[in-house]
């Protein structure tokens, strides 16, 4: 019996609103057997063709109602996405209001994100039997130059074009153009005419690597004795013969260590071959960004009372294989990380696998460290700092199930493991784990819904959780979000957590200290000196200094395309904007009056580092910034650096204030505690907290006591006072008062739309056309209200207003802040209304930006 035909449902790489929706495409039967759903495949869309990754397969309509064109071709034997990928894609898409090809695009390394590329080939009837044929030259041949001028080409030129094609079969465009560079106009016509034809093919933008190695072509015994009857003249054939005779074990060897071990050359190895002795291919080489590295093997650890109750709730949750959720509270110190190695061992003695997740590439290098050292080859390692080919490959041993454990940032959350068991958050605080660009997602909420599809459980690990994930931990909530709370309130080696100092830096400038340090900072420096102890200093920004400005008329240097001031780098000597990249010379007078007094304000890192060398001649001081961290490896080689005791003093931004151990640290030093107090963000305290908790934190965690100084210039902030005394539940009590009051989460959930325009009066027009539009459709479902109405669904809307940035890259930004509670789509009635507004924007040149559950409003 006939098979009927198959369609695939799919989701092109089209980027568009009227293009976020399934297309169907016949399957031929050559590729039946391998198109499923995540196959990445290419089909013709309108006169091109592009990427697109298929949804479903489904049998085709008989008859059908329209005529139905073809996938193209498969672009990948072995499907990138798995089917609960394609899931986890259309989930994203509603969740965070984005298409669909956004979320598909996000969970495949950059290697895969094909672009279609034009080549040009002869067209059938033009054609010649033999390709030969058409290269001839004038003068071998005349009669051949006379079959092309039959075809109406007696230009020179054309015949040129056509011959060239000919014997490449077929030419990408931009190669034949580069090729002919002043024959456009030839290569048009060519076109017009059938002569050649156009045609798209999808390219990947990176492939496996591979390398030439060389095998026995004949058994070993048979090796043995041909080595015995070599000529004294073939010596060096002889030689490359017992080599791989003696390494049979290893056999195919790299060409390359032959020829560097032997000192012999190419083609010693080819003569070989040419005997049938030997046989060279090309074989696949894994790209390791960690070859050559050893990591010491570790053991587990004996776990405290404490440890061993929350490992045994976590496990009687693994062991059920059923999706659950713990939300992991414990005290920096308290021996968390061993609860993560110890559940992985768990998971993959099931046969199943594990996701890692880190919020900083800071954290990376320890957290390699101690997974390799466990497990060794079984972990793949996936952030932004590999190169492209590294990720590639990285990626791939994953999809292959080469390894159990995939350790990264955010993204590694997509690992395509097909047993997934485990997912562990470190840190889960972590704003980073929130994607500013589209599709901007969340890691946590991501992580929860793939442990649901896997039944597989995650661990939020965290000595600062965030207040949305332990408000709902704590509250019990029957949300499928909601996690288990376990806590671990001491240290796992017994020891007591740092006394921490508030140093009042009003004080000390009444006191006459005009110095970055306070006396006490400065007196424990020089103490940590003297004992040989080390010292973490933590600025909560990057630069030399904050900005430049003009003591006599206020002038302060700014960007020209964004409103906000630029910041000082001394390496360059030169002011960046943080914002969009633009940069300038440094003034040596005022633009504004022409006044020299132009000077530096505030306090950058390069500037705590030239005040440490004044004041401590010979310290010896690693500085972990943005700009110290741009090369491969560098946050790995700096932090060894300070590990391995050739430092004093580590000294950084944030990226200083997580997840370090170093055991020699007994001090720490927070420069400028408050500064983020000050930034138009409702979590500014809760931020501020957190990063005080967490750098205290980095003291005193083995035998030698730890001691904190924090300067601060409003000292008596609840957020200060309570990281002071490390007391995490009252400073929730208070916070949550706050965010009670003033409706924010975790008592509410926001959408932040942010719409930008080169034209302020346009702007405004249409941010206030888009809120008065969904003001009227909330109303319309009995929503709208304020957030102070008993009902529990109720949605509320602030703004338009100006950005806290209000110019990024010479384009105006205002924003409304969608607020709402209850059992509503808010997010779809977001959506509906600038999906509503699409084509007036787009055709004004308006952009529009939805943001659900930001993290940052700036």
């Amino acid at each position: 019996m006939e098979m009927g035909n198959l369609v695939a449902k799919v989701i092109v790489d089209v980027p568009a609103k009227d293009t976020d929706r399934t297309f169907d495409y016949l399957i031929p039967n050559s590729m039946r057997p391998w198109i499923e759903p995540g196959s990445r495949v290419a089909v013709p869309f309108g006169k091109r063709t592009v990427q697109a990754f298929v949804i479903s397969v489904v049998p085709a309509e008989e008859p059908p109602k329209y005529r139905m064109r073809a996938i193209q071709e498969l672009l990948d034997l072995v499907p990138p996405l798995s089917p609960d990928l394609v899931e986890l894609g259309k989930w994203m898409s509603e969740r965070y209001a984005c298409n669909q090809i956004m979320a598909l695009q996000v969970m495949i390394p950059t290697a895969l994100k094909g672009k279609a590329e034009r080549y040009i080939s002869i067209a059938e009837q033009h054609a010649f039997t033999n390709p030969q044929h058409a290269m001839l030259s004038d003068q071998e041949g005349e009669i051949e130059w006379a079959l092309l001028t039959d075809d109406g080409m007696s230009d020179p030129a054309e015949r040129q074009i056509v011959s060239f094609i000919q014997s490449k079969e077929q030419i990408p465009l931009q190669q034949l153009s580069r090729r002919f560079p002043e024959q456009a106009e030839v290569i048009k016509s060519l076109l017009r005419r059938g002569v050649l034809q156009e045609s798209q093919v999808i390219k990947d933008k990176l492939g496996k690597k591979t390398m030439k190695a060389v095998d026995l072509a004949i058994n070993i015994d048979e090796a043995a004795m041909v080595l015995e009857q070599f000529s004294a003249k073939a010596q060096r054939q002889r030689e490359v013969l017992a080599f791989l005779l003696e390494r049979s074990e290893f056999l195919p060897l790299p060409l390359k260590e032959v020829m560097t071990s032997l000192s012999v050359s190419a083609a010693t190895v080819k003569a070989l071959e040419e005997k049938g002795y030997v046989s060279q291919e090309d074989v696949e080489v894994f790209r390791d960004p960690y070859r050559g590295r050893h990591f010491k093997p570790t053991d587990p650890l004996p776990l405290t009372a404490e440890q061993q109750s929350v490992y045994a709730r976590i496990v009687r949750q693994l062991d059920l294989r059923e999706q659950g959720a713990f939300l992991l509270h414990g005290v920096t110190g308290s021996g968390k990380t061993e609860i993560y190695l110890q559940t992985i061992q768990r998971c993959i003695e099931q046969n199943r696998q594990a996701i890692v997740l880190v919020p900083e590439i800071s954290l990376t290098p320890q957290m390699v460290e101690r997974f390799k050292g466990r497990f060794g080859n079984q972990v793949a390692v996936m952030h932004s700092r590999l190169s492209g080919g590294e990720r590639y490959d990285e990626w791939r041993k994953i999809r292959e199930g080469r390894v159990k454990v995939a350790i990264g940032a955010r993204s590694a959350v997509f690992a395509p493991f097909r047993e997934l068991g485990l997912i562990i958050m470190d840190e889960e605080h972590e704003t980073s784990y929130k994607q500013e660009e589209t599709p901007k997602y969340h890691a946590r909420d991501v992580a929860i819904r793939r442990a649901h599809q896997h039944g597989a459980v995650v661990i939020l690990g965290s000595a600062t959780p965030s207040l949305e994930s332990y408000y709902a931990a704590r509250s019990q909530s029957n949300d499928e979000f909601a996690p288990l709370l376990l806590e671990m309130p001491t240290r796992a080696l017994g020891n007591t957590l740092p006394e921490v100092h508030i140093m009042d830096m009003r004080e000390e400038l009444r006191a006459g200290n005009r110095s970055m340090f306070s006396r006490a900072l400065h007196n424990g420096i020089a103490e940590r000196l003297e004992r040989k102890e080390q010292t973490v200093l933590l600025l909560n920004r990057r630069g030399h200094s904050t900005f430049v400005m003009c003591r006599s008329c206020g002038y302060v240097a700014g960007c020209p395309d964004c409103d906000i001031s630029l910041t000082y780098h001394q390496r360059s000597n030169n002011l960046r904007c943080h914002y969009c990249g633009y940069s300038e010379h440094v003034p040596q007078t005022c633009p504004e009056c022409g006044s020299e007094h132009i000077r530096y304000f505030g306090t950058g890192t390069q500037r705590v580092e030239e005040e440490l060398a004044k004041l401590f001649p010979g310290i010896r001081v690693v500085r972990m910034d943005v700009d110290t961290t741009t090369e491969k490896n560098a946050h790995e080689k700096l932090l060894k650096q300070f590990r391995d005791k050739k430092a004093d003093v580590l000294l950084g931004t944030q990226m200083v204030a997580k997840g370090l151990d170093f055991p020699d640290v007994t001090l720490v030093g927070v420069i400028t505690a408050d500064s983020a107090l000050n930034l138009p963000d409702f979590r500014a305290a809760e931020k501020t907290f957190q990063l005080l908790t967490q750098v205290a934190g980095r003291a005193g965690r083995h035998q030698l006591p730890g001691e904190v100084f924090v300067q601060s210039y409003t000292p008596e902030h609840y957020s200060v006072v309570h990281a002071s005394r490390h007391d995490y539940a009252s400073f929730v009590r208070e916070e949550l008062k706050h965010r009670r009051n003033l409706h924010y989460p975790p008592y509410c959930r926001l959408i932040l739309v942010t719409f930008s325009h080169e034209q302020l009066p346009v702007l405004v027009r249409l941010a206030e056309n888009y809120s008065a539009t969904l003001q009227g459709r909330a109303r319309q479902r009995g929503w709208f209200g304020n957030m102070d109405r008993l009902t529990s669904d109720v949605l509320d809307i602030l703004g338009p207003v100006a950005s806290p940035i209000s110019r990024i890259k010479n384009r105006y930004r205002f924003q409304c802040m969608i607020k709402w509670r209850g059992n509503i789509d808010a997010i779809g009635l977001a959506q509906q209304v600038a999906d509503e507004m699409a084509e007036s924007a787009q055709a004004q040149k308006l952009l529009i930006s939805l943001d659900v559950d930001p993290q940052m409003l700036m």
